[in-house]
């Protein structure tokens, strides 16, 4: 088999001697470029034994927010009528460390938001996006109006957070300068999301979020007014690359159906409104 292998390249794809057997260049050309074709083939035979075998054992899935969590539960249920083995378990991903879990193995997917850039993560469909909203004092100048713009963050101490968090994430959700280049000034510190809203009635800071987060956190003393120059807040698929299971791969296709059957009986993205 090798022998007629090195006939068809015209060279020979091993040196051997009679201690040892080893790669020639043109052998180790050969199995570098056929490397890759070789892993997506085992990849494939992979996929087509769970495929027959079917979906068991538990699905561990992370969500960032109570609106991602409650679309997660329709499509579990989906999910179990056609996968009656297979357990699903929902955590809740914490702030200051967003991937942490996904990263370790605790999680097998997650919903959150983006963006994303990681090498050993893989960013999957966006699922839904909300438009954005800035969360402010009731007593805060900004709380009469009917909509705010990003410049306005040069006006008022922005909460932060902190932990293992990506800088590009940080700079797109919380950013420390305006569009124009003026400077955000820096409001205190969260490293939980139940920190945030603590800030914001005590009139430490003001903090962008998902308008439809005036449907959850909703309480006296905030007022959560809609930006009306913020790029959306898009919520997407993460899970690492190299365990792209059966499971995780066919609760994505039915958190997808589900999500597009919640667009066509409700506007996911949610109405602006101005929560006083």
């Amino acid at each position: 088999m090798i022998q007629k292998l090195e006939r068809r390249v015209g060279a020979p794809l091993f040196e051997r001697t009679s201690r040892r057997v080893v790669l020639t260049a043109t052998g180790r050309q050969l199995r570098d470029e056929l490397r890759p074709a070789y892993a997506q083939l085992q990849s494939a035979i992979e996929r087509a034994i769970e495929s027959g075998q079917g979906v068991s054992s538990t699905l561990r899935i992370g969500y960032s927010t109570p609106w991602v969590a409650d679309l997660l539960g329709l499509a579990a249920r989906a999910f179990g009528l056609r996968h009656p083995d297979c357990r699903i378990e929902f955590h809740e991903i914490q702030l200051c460390d967003p991937l942490g879990r996904l990263r370790s193995g605790q999680f097998d997917l997650q919903v959150s938001e983006f963006p994303l850039d990681e090498p050993d993560l893989t960013a999957g469909p966006v699922i839904f996006s909300e438009p954005r909203a800035l969360m402010v004092p009731a007593g805060h100048r900004f709380a009469r109006r009917e909509s705010v713009s990003l410049e306005d963050l040069a006006e008022a101490p922005l909460v932060s957070l902190r932990g293992d968090i990506p800088l590009y994430w940080l700079n797109f959700h919380l950013p420390t300068r305006t569009p124009s280049g003026r400077e955000i000034p820096p409001g205190p510190f969260a490293t939980y999301w139940t920190e945030i809203p603590s800030h914001v009635v005590a009139g430490r800071g003001v903090s962008p979020v998902a308008l439809r987060g005036s449907r959850y956190h909703d309480r006296p003393g905030i007022v959560f007014i809609p930006f009306h120059d913020a790029p959306p807040i898009e919520y997407g698929l993460i899970w690492p690359t190299e365990r792209n299971s059966a499971g995780v791969r066919d609760f994505v296709d039915t958190l997808l159906e589900t999500a597009a059957a919640q667009h066509d009986t409700e506007s996911i993205g949610g109405q602006p409104v101005n929560r006083r």
